[in-house]
């Protein structure tokens, strides 16, 4: 009937649509795939972003900014490059008696410093200078860490270690700087524990060792070839000197071999990316880790990185070029040390060669 209600299926009944599914439902949608993948990537973007800026925060929290730079006098030029003072201290804090007798360490009071080396980041090209503990330097007048107090420089001559010994890394900064010329911009400094820890944390540090050593008082004992050393094994490595002829040059050589190691395993992807190896690494590092008041994260991760090129061939390392001895102190050879410090002032490759 024309205008009516219609019947089945007639003009404006309420028959199914055409194309309509004959259970009374419409088709389904295709998902939306390139929506989906948006999601997930913007979560996942969220996701990582929070946490990295979580990680940051947590291990800046934990940096131990205990070196006051601002303390040291009289203090060089600054330059272009960024130069760093790192020591490995003797320091037992926090270990236990059994930790510090399966890591050969003794149980002396206090801390003393083991191993110093200066690295210059520049534009140039990095370099890496070890000082030997026995370097013959002149105690400088400085300020008192702890007093405030001046002291006049006397013209006293000593091995550099034990500048740290007497008034601790500000008067160690402060006598570097006074017998090189050169400006340190930043300090950071590790003990036993912590070494170790770090090396653990990393599932071990491969490293090719060139001539078979022992040694009782560190516990060194090695074969030569490749091989992964764990953290007994790291420090052991790094702190031998008895089993050398010329016992604290070779020392230093070694020292610088195995941070370069360490810095170059340390700074990959395999490490940074993985919250399974980053996390224990950071925790173990920054237990121990000591560094100046303006210290960054950043400037630690440069660190890290100019040491890894180093290793990589991008850079020199070397130990502090020596003209003989006088009373058991090793004499810098004053006119190579001199252009050392010229050439990374000027920004430069340095072309001098150390012992």
């Amino acid at each position: 009937v024309r205008g009516g209600g219609g019947g089945r299926g007639g003009p404006g009944g309420g028959g199914p649509a055409p194309g309509a599914a004959r259970g009374g439902r419409g088709p389904a949608a295709a998902p939306d795939w390139r929506r989906r993948i948006k999601i997930g990537s913007i979560v996942l973007g969220t996701a990582l972003l929070v946490t990295t800026i979580g990680t940051y925060f947590w291990a800046d929290s934990n940096v131990r900014r205990e070196v006051d730079l601002a303390k040291v006098i009289e203090r060089p030029k600054d330059d272009d490059c960024t130069t760093y003072l790192i020591v490995g201290s003797d320091s037992r804090e926090g270990m236990s008696d059994e930790e510090k007798k399966k890591l050969h360490t003794g149980s002396a009071e206090g801390k003393r410093t083991d191993s110093m080396m200066i690295l210059a980041a520049c534009s140039g090209g990095n370099t890496m200078i070890s000082l030997p503990r026995d370097s013959d330097v002149e105690i400088p007048s400085f300020v008192g860490s702890q007093s405030g107090k001046k002291y006049a420089g006397t013209g006293k001559h000593t091995k550099l270690n034990a500048a740290y010994a007497d008034d601790g890394p500000e008067l160690l900064v402060r006598t570097v700087e006074h017998n090189t010329g050169l400006r340190i911009d930043h300090y950071a400094e590790i003990g036993f524990a912590g070494f170790a820890n770090i090396v653990d944390a990393l599932g071990g540090v491969d490293m090719n060792i060139e001539k078979a050593f022992k040694d009782e008082k560190s516990g060194a004992d090695f074969q030569a070839g490749e091989q992964t050393l764990n953290g007994e094994q790291a420090l052991a490595f790094v702190r031998t000197r008895y089993a050398f002829a010329e016992s604290d040059l070779a020392r230093t050589k070694n020292q610088q071999k195995f941070l370069a190691a360490l810095a170059s395993q340390a700074a990959t992807p395999g490490t940074v990316l993985n919250p399974f190896k980053l996390y224990p690494v950071l925790g173990a590092g920054l237990d121990t880790l000591i560094v100046d008041k303006d210290m960054s994260l950043w400037d630690m991760g440069e660190m890290f990185f100019a040491m890894k090129g180093i290793s990589g061939g991008n850079g020199t390392s070397m130990n502090m070029p020596i003209a003989g001895e006088r009373g058991g102190n090793l004499l810098w050879d004053k006119p190579k040390v001199k252009q050392i410090v010229q050439q990374i002032q000027n920004d430069e490759k340095v072309t001098v060669t150390g012992n």
